[in-house]
Order: structure tokens, then C-alpha cells, then sequence
């Protein structure tokens, strides 16, 4: 009886286990339509994104702004989940050290993320919303200078 008790045990924390991983990698699974290349044409130059997938708990992105042949910005993300949080974590080229920088999803919906840094210079807010397969805008927003700003880009995927 103890021997069946304790294999009755085993299996119910294995299967506990099993559970809590699938679990954890949930809220990564809400970007998946964030993979692939997206591009926005501006008068000021193209915006230019490419995200994929790293493993079950991390997305990777590269972000480029190109105004003729020359790089105006230069970004590299992440988006990643560590337990229970997904985390955004972005890297630009000549800035902040170039360490990285973490906002923390603070909103999703099914086709949207917001992700949150208050005590980031600008921006403090970074979102994306699917408006389509083939679409979704990507915003930055916050304080800057001490002033409300925004920038949001409507993207088309190219791959």
C-alpha cells in the first residue's frame, strides 16, 4: 500500500512539473505573430524589424532605421520569459552604455502587448498591436523633455 501511495505521489508531482513548464512559456506564445520581418516606409527613411525565435522562452529582434544607405539607429530585443513575467529587453547602439534596457509587460490582449519602464528616459512605454497577418503598429511613448511624446509606426510584413 505505502509502494502504491508513493508511486501515486510521484506521478502526481511529475505531472505538476510537466504542467508548470508548459505553463511558463504561455505568455511568449501570446508574440508569436511578432516573428518574421516587418518594414515601414517613412518620408524620414524605413523603419526596418526582424523577430525570431530563439527557443520555447525567447524571441530575438534586430531594428534598423536607414535614411538612403546611411543607419540612423541601431537596436537589438529581446523578448523574454522568466517564470511568470515577459520582459522586453532592448539594447541601442550608442545609448544608455549600450547596456541593455528592461520594460516589463504591464498589458496583453490577444493581439496586443504593452511593456513598461517608468524610470527609462524615453521611452517609458513600448507597444505592439496586431492589426493584421500582414500588419501591426509598433508605438514608443512617454515623457521626453518633460513633454508627452509619441512615435507609432504601422509595419508591413515583408517575410
Amino acid at each position: 500500500m505505502i509502494q502504491k501511495m508513493t508511486l501515486i505521489l510521484l506521478l502526481a508531482v511529475i505531472v505538476s512539473c510537466k504542467n508548470s513548464d508548459s505553463n511558463e512559456k504561455e505568455k511568449i506564445k501570446t508574440a508569436h505573430w511578432m516573428l518574421g520581418k516587418w518594414e515601414a516606409k517613412t518620408p524620414d527613411g524605413t523603419l526596418s524589424e526582424n523577430w525570431e525565435k530563439l527557443n520555447d522562452s525567447t524571441y530575438k529582434g534586430q531594428s534598423y532605421f536607414i535614411k538612403d544607405k546611411d543607419t540612423l539607429h541601431f537596436e537589438t530585443m529581446l523578448l523574454q520569459q522568466t517564470a511568470e513575467e515577459l520582459d522586453y529587453i532592448a539594447t541601442v547602439k550608442g545609448q544608455n552604455d549600450d547596456k541593455a534596457v528592461t520594460f516589463k509587460l504591464i498589458e496583453t490582449a490577444e493581439k496586443e502587448l504593452r511593456f513598461e519602464n517608468p524610470k527609462h528616459d524615453y521611452p517609458q512605454t513600448i507597444s505592439y498591436k496586431q492589426i493584421s497577418n500582414e500588419s501591426l503598429t509598433a508605438e514608443i511613448s512617454g515623457l521626453q523633455f518633460g513633454k508627452p511624446s509619441s512615435e507609432k509606426y504601422s509595419m508591413k510584413k515583408i517575410k
